[in-house]
Protein backbone atom coordinates (compact mmCIF):
# COMPACT_ATOMS: atom_id res chain seq x y z
CA UNK A 1 0.00 0.00 0.00
CA UNK A 2 1.10 3.72 -1.09
CA UNK A 3 1.69 6.26 1.36
CA UNK A 4 -1.83 9.02 1.53
CA UNK A 5 -1.45 12.07 -0.25
CA UNK A 6 -1.54 14.86 2.13
CA UNK A 7 -3.72 17.62 0.73
CA UNK A 8 -2.41 21.35 1.42
CA UNK A 9 -4.53 23.27 3.57
CA UNK A 10 -5.07 27.04 2.41
CA UNK A 11 -5.38 29.91 4.69
CA UNK A 12 -4.12 28.13 8.26
CA UNK A 13 -2.52 30.70 10.16
CA UNK A 14 -0.01 29.80 12.95
CA UNK A 15 -0.93 29.48 16.13
CA UNK A 16 0.04 32.30 18.78
CA UNK A 17 0.18 32.20 22.28
CA UNK A 18 -1.03 35.32 24.23
CA UNK A 19 0.94 36.71 26.49
CA UNK A 20 -0.69 36.18 29.26
CA UNK A 21 0.00 32.70 29.22
CA UNK A 22 1.57 30.49 31.89
CA UNK A 23 4.62 29.51 29.42
CA UNK A 24 5.89 32.95 28.85
CA UNK A 25 8.57 33.48 31.44
CA UNK A 26 7.53 35.86 34.71
CA UNK A 27 8.92 38.50 33.66
CA UNK A 28 7.96 38.93 29.63
CA UNK A 29 3.83 37.88 30.97
CA UNK A 30 1.45 40.71 30.45
CA UNK A 31 -0.03 42.49 33.71
CA UNK A 32 -3.47 40.94 33.93
CA UNK A 33 -5.55 43.72 35.84
CA UNK A 34 -9.13 43.54 37.22
CA UNK A 35 -11.48 46.21 35.81
CA UNK A 36 -13.14 48.03 38.71
CA UNK A 37 -16.60 49.34 38.16
CA UNK A 38 -17.41 52.53 39.85
CA UNK A 39 -21.05 52.36 41.68
CA UNK A 40 -21.72 55.33 41.60
CA UNK A 41 -21.18 56.11 38.07
CA UNK A 42 -23.63 56.70 35.75
CA UNK A 43 -24.45 53.24 33.61
CA UNK A 44 -25.14 54.93 29.66
CA UNK A 45 -27.46 52.78 27.66
CA UNK A 46 -27.25 53.36 23.68
CA UNK A 47 -30.81 53.22 22.43
CA UNK A 48 -30.82 53.70 18.27
CA UNK A 49 -32.86 57.06 17.09
CA UNK A 50 -35.60 56.15 15.67
CA UNK A 51 -37.59 58.44 13.08
CA UNK A 52 -39.96 61.20 13.70
CA UNK A 53 -42.51 60.54 11.08
CA UNK A 54 -43.40 57.00 12.77
CA UNK A 55 -46.06 56.94 15.45
CA UNK A 56 -45.33 53.26 16.67
CA UNK A 57 -46.02 51.43 13.47
CA UNK A 58 -48.12 54.15 11.50
CA UNK A 59 -45.76 56.81 9.22
CA UNK A 60 -47.33 60.13 9.09
CA UNK A 61 -45.11 61.12 5.75
CA UNK A 62 -47.14 58.89 3.95
CA UNK A 63 -50.47 60.73 2.61
CA UNK A 64 -51.83 61.66 -0.98
CA UNK A 65 -49.97 62.58 -3.57
CA UNK A 66 -48.13 59.13 -2.86
CA UNK A 67 -44.82 58.73 -4.06
CA UNK A 68 -44.02 55.58 -5.50
CA UNK A 69 -40.81 53.42 -6.23
CA UNK A 70 -41.18 51.37 -8.92
CA UNK A 71 -38.59 47.59 -9.24
CA UNK A 72 -37.69 46.98 -12.55
CA UNK A 73 -40.11 43.59 -12.16
CA UNK A 74 -43.22 45.62 -11.18
CA UNK A 75 -43.20 47.34 -14.42
CA UNK A 76 -42.79 44.10 -16.03
CA UNK A 77 -45.80 42.25 -14.73
CA UNK A 78 -47.51 45.14 -15.13
CA UNK A 79 -47.16 44.56 -18.85
CA UNK A 80 -47.53 40.53 -18.37
CA UNK A 81 -51.21 41.53 -16.56
CA UNK A 82 -51.90 44.20 -18.67
CA UNK A 83 -52.61 46.98 -16.18
CA UNK A 84 -52.13 50.42 -16.64
CA UNK A 85 -49.33 51.83 -13.89
CA UNK A 86 -50.70 55.19 -12.90
CA UNK A 87 -54.34 54.30 -13.52
CA UNK A 88 -54.26 50.69 -11.36
CA UNK A 89 -51.83 52.67 -8.57
CA UNK A 90 -55.12 55.51 -8.49
CA UNK A 91 -57.47 52.44 -7.79
CA UNK A 92 -55.89 51.14 -5.14
CA UNK A 93 -55.12 53.80 -2.98
CA UNK A 94 -58.02 56.07 -4.40
CA UNK A 95 -55.47 59.27 -4.43
CA UNK A 96 -53.12 60.93 -6.86
CA UNK A 97 -49.76 58.69 -6.96
CA UNK A 98 -46.90 59.78 -8.50
CA UNK A 99 -44.62 57.15 -9.71
CA UNK A 100 -40.79 56.93 -9.35
CA UNK A 101 -38.22 55.66 -10.97
CA UNK A 102 -34.20 55.68 -9.47
CA UNK A 103 -31.62 55.50 -12.10
CA UNK A 104 -30.89 52.14 -10.97
CA UNK A 105 -33.85 50.90 -11.93
CA UNK A 106 -33.81 52.60 -15.23
CA UNK A 107 -30.57 51.32 -15.96
CA UNK A 108 -31.51 47.68 -14.51
CA UNK A 109 -33.98 47.99 -17.53
CA UNK A 110 -31.88 49.06 -20.30
CA UNK A 111 -29.89 46.14 -19.33
CA UNK A 112 -32.36 43.82 -20.12
CA UNK A 113 -32.19 44.28 -23.25
CA UNK A 114 -34.65 44.36 -26.69
CA UNK A 115 -36.88 41.76 -25.20
CA UNK A 116 -38.50 44.60 -22.22
CA UNK A 117 -38.28 47.42 -24.79
CA UNK A 118 -41.59 48.26 -23.58
CA UNK A 119 -41.18 48.61 -20.13
CA UNK A 120 -38.33 50.79 -20.59
CA UNK A 121 -40.73 53.30 -23.05
CA UNK A 122 -43.24 53.15 -20.38
CA UNK A 123 -40.45 53.91 -17.44
CA UNK A 124 -39.41 56.68 -19.88
CA UNK A 125 -42.67 58.55 -19.79
CA UNK A 126 -42.78 61.99 -18.61
CA UNK A 127 -45.47 61.58 -15.98
CA UNK A 128 -42.87 59.12 -14.08
CA UNK A 129 -40.88 61.19 -11.83
CA UNK A 130 -36.69 60.42 -12.08
CA UNK A 131 -34.76 59.75 -8.80
CA UNK A 132 -30.78 60.42 -9.63
CA UNK A 133 -28.72 57.95 -7.80
CA UNK A 134 -25.07 59.24 -6.66
CA UNK A 135 -23.98 55.62 -4.97
CA UNK A 136 -21.74 53.89 -7.20
CA UNK A 137 -23.28 50.24 -8.86
CA UNK A 138 -26.83 49.75 -10.60
CA UNK A 139 -28.26 47.16 -8.36
CA UNK A 140 -31.71 48.57 -7.83
CA UNK A 141 -32.58 46.25 -4.79
CA UNK A 142 -29.78 47.97 -2.56
CA UNK A 143 -30.67 51.38 -4.13
CA UNK A 144 -34.58 51.48 -3.31
CA UNK A 145 -33.70 50.25 -0.04
CA UNK A 146 -31.35 52.51 0.88
CA UNK A 147 -33.25 55.30 -0.63
CA UNK A 148 -36.66 54.02 1.74
CA UNK A 149 -34.29 53.63 5.00
CA UNK A 150 -33.29 57.36 4.36
CA UNK A 151 -36.58 59.24 3.09
CA UNK A 152 -39.46 57.33 4.64
CA UNK A 153 -42.12 58.94 2.29
CA UNK A 154 -42.18 56.44 0.07
CA UNK A 155 -44.16 53.29 -1.12
CA UNK A 156 -42.53 50.37 -2.64
CA UNK A 157 -43.95 48.59 -5.42
CA UNK A 158 -42.20 45.46 -6.29
CA UNK A 159 -42.76 41.70 -6.94
CA UNK A 160 -39.43 40.31 -5.59
CA UNK A 161 -39.62 38.16 -2.51
CA UNK A 162 -36.06 38.73 -1.30
CA UNK A 163 -36.78 42.70 -1.59
CA UNK A 164 -40.09 42.48 -0.15
CA UNK A 165 -38.53 40.73 3.00
CA UNK A 166 -36.16 43.37 3.30
CA UNK A 167 -38.03 46.42 2.74
CA UNK A 168 -40.39 44.32 5.84
CA UNK A 169 -37.51 44.67 8.28
CA UNK A 170 -37.65 48.91 7.82
CA UNK A 171 -40.89 50.12 10.25
CA UNK A 172 -43.22 52.45 8.30
CA UNK A 173 -42.76 51.73 4.82
CA UNK A 174 -45.94 50.12 2.37
CA UNK A 175 -45.18 47.52 -0.04
CA UNK A 176 -47.53 47.70 -3.25
CA UNK A 177 -47.02 43.96 -5.15
CA UNK A 178 -49.92 42.68 -8.00
CA UNK A 179 -52.14 39.61 -6.98
CA UNK A 180 -55.13 38.42 -8.94
CA UNK A 181 -54.57 40.80 -11.54
CA UNK A 182 -54.70 43.79 -9.67
CA UNK A 183 -52.36 45.70 -7.07
CA UNK A 184 -52.25 45.41 -3.43
CA UNK A 185 -51.21 47.01 -0.57
CA UNK A 186 -49.53 45.93 2.22
CA UNK A 187 -48.84 47.69 6.06
CA UNK A 188 -50.88 50.79 4.80
CA UNK A 189 -53.89 51.81 7.24
CA UNK A 190 -55.45 54.55 4.81
CA UNK A 191 -55.61 51.73 1.78
CA UNK A 192 -59.29 51.89 0.80
CA UNK A 193 -59.47 50.84 -2.59
CA UNK A 194 -56.81 48.21 -1.74
CA UNK A 195 -58.66 44.72 -2.03
CA UNK A 196 -60.13 42.86 1.12
CA UNK A 197 -59.07 39.26 1.18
Amino acid sequence: MGKQKKTKKYAVMKKRISLKDQRIKEKDRAKIQPKKEDPTAIKEREIPQLPSCLFFQYNTNLGPPYYILVDTNFINFSIKAKLDLVQSMMDCLYAKCVPCITDCVMAELEKLGQKYRVALRIAKDPSFERLPCSHPGTYADDCLVQRVTQHKCYIVATVDRDLKRRIRKIPGVPIMYISNHRYNIERMPDDYGAPRF
